[in-house]
């Protein structure tokens, strides 16, 4: 094999091997899955629906960077992201917005709840919910509690099975709440999807000279790490490798497994254009599934069938795949442990959400895979 090896052809892997190749490097890429593109994984149905088995990808990002080099590689769909939640059958936007507001409240004290939060907040804001719950004014605090109850909180304990406080300040960071109309779920610059789907682009990524890509090839039968050094198939390897996959199976999980959540899906084609209102409809207060995504949304194509799944969040077990990291003291204290030990060997870099042990959007994973290509370079001798 070649002297740069990446572990992983999902986004993270497919953009530092691309970045390499583009330096003239030759790079193998190796999976243990038969297809490209991680858990971005799509393709097209019978029908001609773009399906993405692996759950909701959508693509956004304030970085031109990421967006300027992911369009080397696909043509784009205009597509802004809008979720509706289903509270007690309502739907309404989410984030929970004015228009949410005027939905769950009577007109009267709905006007009254908007003229508190525009005198302490101000108009057109994003605001958190943290913050709105630990607001000195009692009635903003009591309006907080309402769409953290029922937006929230009964969503987050299907979701991690734990009380939202107990997954960290991080993750109820991320709970905004609009002093506005905005009705979009991400309010970047760059709001797209691939115009022949991710597995498309992330193989356009991977074709390259400079590029070998072998999958069905688990990297735990072919590598092995002992006593600060890597070796490759029973012998030592002097090269690079960079990792994406979850970082305790290359260790033999030495300190324990690290927790995630997986999910299970279920999957069911109607015979009519459209399934419900948006692409996306959480359930936040009422039945066992998280979510249901209707896929033909996300393209915009008219078609006579439709497409949803239902997703149902579970703990993960060591077959399973993982999909979110519990991001709790505890656990992430364990991946310390992790890293410390990665940190012994001085070619192996971690990179991405598993290996990470981090939760990272698409245009994050495509940034930090620009970031590790520089620091390799940065802190490596490579022959001509």
């Amino acid at each position: 094999m070649d002297k740069i090896i990446i572990v992983g052809a999902g986004l993270s892997g497919a953009t530092v091997a691309r970045l390499f190749a583009d330096s003239g490097m030759d790079v193998t890429v190796v999976d243990k899955r038969a297809t490209i593109g991680g858990n971005a994984y799509d393709y097209v149905d019978k029908n001609g629906i773009t399906v993405q088995p692996y759950g909701p990808h959508i693509f956004h990002t304030k970085e031109k960077e990421v967006f300027d080099f992911l369009s080397k590689f696909t043509e784009w769909n205009a597509y802004e992201h809008k979720v509706l939640a289903n509270v007690k059958g309502k739907l309404i936007p989410v984030p929970f917005n004015l228009t949410s507001l005027y939905a769950c409240f009577s007109k009267s004290k709905a006007e009254r709840i908007y003229n508190v939060l525009t005198k302490e907040v101000g108009e057109n804001k994003q605001v958190s919910i943290l913050s709105l719950k630990e607001h000195k004014n009692a009635e903003i605090r009591d309006f907080a509690d309402f769409v953290y109850n029922n937006i929230f909180y009964k969503y987050t304990r299907k979701q991690w099975k734990m009380k939202p406080e107990d997954l960290g300040e991080a993750v109820m960071s991320r709970v905004p709440v609009y002093v506005s109309y905005e009705d979009r779920y991400f309010t970047d610059d760059y709001q797209f999807m691939p115009k022949k789907g991710f597995t498309e682009m992330i193989t356009n990524m991977l074709r390259h000279p400079h590029i070998r890509l072998k999958l069905d090839t688990d990297a735990e039968r072919i590598f092995s790490f002992e006593d600060g050094k890597i070796y490759l198939e029973g012998k030592e390897f002097d090269g690079i490798v960079v990792y994406t996959g979850r970082v305790e199976e290359i260790f033999g999980y030495k300190f324990g497994a690290l927790p995630y959540r997986t999910l299970k899906f279920k999957f069911k084609t109607f015979d009519r254009t459209s399934f419900q209102k948006a692409a996306v409809v959480n359930y936040t207060t009422s039945h066992k599934f998280t979510r249901i995504t209707e896929f033909t949304k996300f393209t915009c194509e008219p078609k006579d069938k439709t497409v949803i799944v239902k997703e149902y969040s579970k703990k993960c077990k060591k077959t399973d795949m993982p999909y979110y990291p519990v991001p709790t003291e505890k656990n992430c204290n364990l991946y310390e442990k992790y890293k410390t030990e990665a940190a012994k060997y001085k070619k192996l870099y971690l990179l991405g959400r598993l290996a990470d042990y981090k939760y990272i959007n698409m245009d994050a994973a495509v940034l930090n895979a620009m970031k590790m290509h520089k620091k390799i370079m940065k802190e490596n001798v490579f022959e001509d």
